[in-house]
This record gives structure tokens, sequence and C-alpha cells, in this order.
């Protein structure tokens, strides 16, 4: 599965969304590991700490905010890249309910921006859009969603992210298929690892009460989702990149990566894994009315696992210990482990290809 036949090795990359969790992991496996030559677009907001600054990635950094096209075009036309992978957007499921407007601009109008940039630019050959696996309508059924299942979308985000996955189709069909572009799209499960700081997510709102000695209230806990470290997905993603760089028309379409089944577990198992990994974990539920969120959701992976060659490296205890651990060693000992866990995750690839 890997390395990818080196092809990004001095191959110009355009990265929005470069600063975000998945975004800087992605930036330092493209510049550092594949020797690609990088342009991160990204806005201005940040985490404290900031996943992207510690790591200090030596990529031409260009801020600017996708749903304004004239900064989008400039970028990508003064870097001219072969591919682009669009992760640029507004992530979070509780902030879409307060801010709708800007949810649905942000991934909507934001991924109309970057495709038709990308199509303005001579030289993208492929690019790769990152929506989520809330894209589905949700019927809480006790199976995993194929890439052929209907797009739905209950809150702001999940119905933000399927708008964004019929505008890549729509400029697949109307343009990309006859400009000799070729588009695809992914849909991951629940990303976790280090370097999330964002509000309202599980492990860094774990993370921020044990490092205050504070309990976590958990609004879920019997929520199952299908939970994956996020090197799971972003090798997925360069996998499916490299395809389309070569030429593989078949592979312009949309994809799901996550986990094996036994890995689509309970909110409450996770954090009993996390509580094991680091004592400073202590949880209970919380009593409070919540906004609604899927109970149940996983994903059916077939398509990529026989037909790119993929498959997801960690199992679950691996990825939460290997979460944790990130954690524990930024907060006890100073260190930021992304490096020595992205060679782990290499390393470990390379013993299953």
């Amino acid at each position: 599965m890997l390395p990818f036949n080196d092809i990004y090795k001095n191959r110009r990359v355009f990265l929005t969304g470069h600063t975000g969790f998945k975004g800087s992991w992605l930036a330092l496996w493209l510049s550092r590991w594949l020797e690609a030559e990088v342009r991160g677009f990204s806005d201005d907001q940040k985490t404290e700490p900031h996943h992207y600054s510690l790591l200090e990635i030596d990529i031409d950094d260009c801020r600017g905010d996708v749903r304004d096209f004239d900064a989008v075009n400039r970028a990508m036309h003064e870097f001219q890249p072969e591919i682009v992978f669009h992760l640029a957007a507004q992530p979070l499921v509780r902030r879409s309910y307060r801010e709708p407007l800007e949810t649905f601009s942000t991934n909507i109008l934001g991924t109309a921006n970057v495709l038709q940039a990308a199509r303005q630019c001579d030289s993208v050959r492929a690019v790769v859009v990152i929506t989520t696996d809330k894209v589905y309508e949700n019927l809480e059924v006790d199976r995993g969603y194929k890439e052929t299942d209907v797009l739905g979308g209950y809150d702001p985000y999940a119905a933000s992210k399927a708008c964004a996955e019929i505008v890549v189709n729509g400029f697949r069909r109307s343009f990309y298929e006859s400009e000799n572009k070729l588009l695809a799209s992914c849909r991951a499960g629940n990303v976790i690892g280090g370097g999330d700081w964002a509000e309202d997510r599980l492990i860094p709102d774990l993370i921020r009460c044990a490092v205050r000695g504070e309990t976590t209230f958990i609004r879920m806990p019997g929520a199952v989702r299908p939970w994956e470290h996020v090197l799971e997905p972003l090798s997925g993603y360069l996998l499916l990149g490299q395809r389309l760089l070569e030429g593989d028309a078949e592979c312009a379409q949309a994809w799901n990566f996550g986990p094996d089944p036994d890995s689509n577990v309970t909110v409450g198992e996770v954090v009993q894994l996390a509580a094991e990994t680091w004592s400073k974990i202590h949880v209970d539920v919380s009593k409070e009315p919540q906004p609604h969120e899927t109970t149940l959701l996983r994903l059916d992976c077939e398509k990529a696992k026989t037909r790119l060659n993929w498959k997801p490296i960690w199992n679950l205890r691996e990825t939460v210990e290997l979460t944790i651990q990130w954690y524990q060693q930024y907060y006890e000992q100073g260190q930021v482990a992304t490096v020595p866990q992205l060679e782990r995750f290499l390393k470990k690839s390379e013993r299953e290809a």
C-alpha cells in the first residue's frame, strides 16, 4: 500500500485546511516523507495549543478563506499544482447548530470555489475532496453504509457535507469528465489522534478535563461510531490520489475509509480504553439536554479494500492508546509524538503490505 510508488516526490500538491487536525498530519506526511512540494491554504483560526504550529512544517503556508473565490483561485494559479486535496471545512456538529450559515457557506460554497479554481488551473490533473461518514441519510440500521446509499444529513454539519458531495458529483459530470481532470471524494469515520484540540470532540474534551483535574461529562455513552486513527484515512486519501495521478478514471468517484468492524464500538468503550491508558481521565454522563446526534453509524469499506488494496493498520486498542499517549507525552514531557507515531505507522504498513 505504501509508499505510493514515489508518485508525490517533487510533485506540487495544493492542500486546503493544512493547519487543521487532519490537514497538519497530511502536510507533514506529504512534505517530509513523500517529498512533495506543498502549498497549504487555510484560514487563521487556531486552537490552543495548535498542532500545525508545533510541527514547524517546511511548506508554502498561504492563508485565506475558501469562501473567497478570488483568494483560492489566485493561490492555486500562482502555485500551479498537479493535485489538490480539499480538507478545509467547518467540521464540528455542535458548532453547526450555533453557526449554520458559516457551516453551509464554508462546506458548500468553499468546496465549489476549490473545484472551480481547479477547473481553471491547467496544471491540475486530480482533485480529492474530503467530506465525512455523516453524509448518509442515517436510518439507525445495524450495517455499514455503502457509497451507493442515499445522502442525507439531520444537523447543519451533516447536511452541508452531503451537499458538498452533490456539488462534487455535479462538477464531475458537468465539467471534469470532459476536461480530462479526475475528481474523487472521501468519507472517513470518527477520526482520532494526537494534536486535536477542537471543541466538543470526545478525545480533546477528555484531555482538557484530565489536564485540569476535572471530570468529563459524556453526552452519548451508548452511541456507536466507526473509530479510526487519523493516519488510516490519510493513507486512503494518498492512495486514491496516487491512482488519480496515474490516470485511473475508474477511481474518480466516492470512497469510504473506515475501520474494521470490531472498531465500531460505543463512546463508552472508547472512554474506558482511554481511562485505562491515562489514570487522570475521569468521566460521568451528562444530564443536560443535547441537540440531535446520530446514535448508530458504521461504514462499509469493502470497495476501498478490494479495489484500492487499502486496509486499516491499527486496531481499536492501538488507536486509542496511541492517541492518549500522544497527549500524555505532550503534557507530561513536553514532547510532540507526531513524527515517531507516523514512523511507527509506516513501519507496520510496510510489514503488512
